[in-house]
């Protein structure tokens, strides 16, 4: 009977997080198959063992990503309560991606172009249900507000967390997630 081959199960992860890494420092098509199985601790071709190409691992990234802040988002909202609140802790989950998980975030920012048109499509419809309970809850403090203006705000607060992705701010990561915290919640008249 030949042996059951144990796959190990962070090592999805762990060409994830390597792919991340690299495409951050040095943009998509810079990056090769080989370079990330290096970076992960891996042979190049033990990626296709996980992922159809350098693609997939974008777009399985890229799923990632918008899944986490979908669930935070859901977390938030199902406890209920003070709208404020909700609100408040949805901008900081968003500067803590940004500020937390800054290479993610420009990876994303930056290569999304770069999937095949229908994933595109597909994560471009999670973003705007991520946005949605933004738009819900800023016309639900604001009834001042028809549905276009709170758009324009979510847009506006978000524009701000994300302002610092591409330059270094000069601050401590603490000041700089207060900065953008207090920025998005001034734009949303918090």
């Amino acid at each position: 009977m030949p042996a059951t081959r144990i796959r190990d199960p962070a090592r999805k992860q762990r060409i994830l997080r390597a792919a991340a890494d690299l495409v951050a420092r040095n943009g998509f098509h810079s990056v090769s198959m080989a370079e990330i199985g290096n970076e992960a601790g891996i042979t190049g071709s033990g990626i296709y063992r996980h992922f159809d190409g350098k693609s997939s691992i974008l777009v399985a990234l890229f799923d990632q990503i918008i899944d986490d802040l979908l669930a935070q988002e859901q977390e938030i909202i199902g406890r209920g309560g003070d709208l404020s609140r909700a609100l408040d802790e949805l901008i900081a989950g968003q500067v803590e991606f940004v500020v937390g998980k800054r290479e993610l975030a420009q990876v994303y920012y930056r290569e999304i172009r770069n999937l095949p048109d229908e994933d595109q499509v597909r994560l471009r419809r999670k973003q705007r249900l991520y946005l949605e309970e933004w738009f819900h809850i800023t016309g639900e403090l604001h009834p001042e507000l028809d549905d276009a203006e709170a758009r324009v705000l979510v847009h506006a607060a978000i524009g701000a967390i994300q302002s610092t992705l591409f330059h270094k701010a000069g601050l401590p990561a603490a000041r700089l997630r207060e900065a953008l915290a207090s920025a998005a919640r001034s734009i949303l008249k918090l």
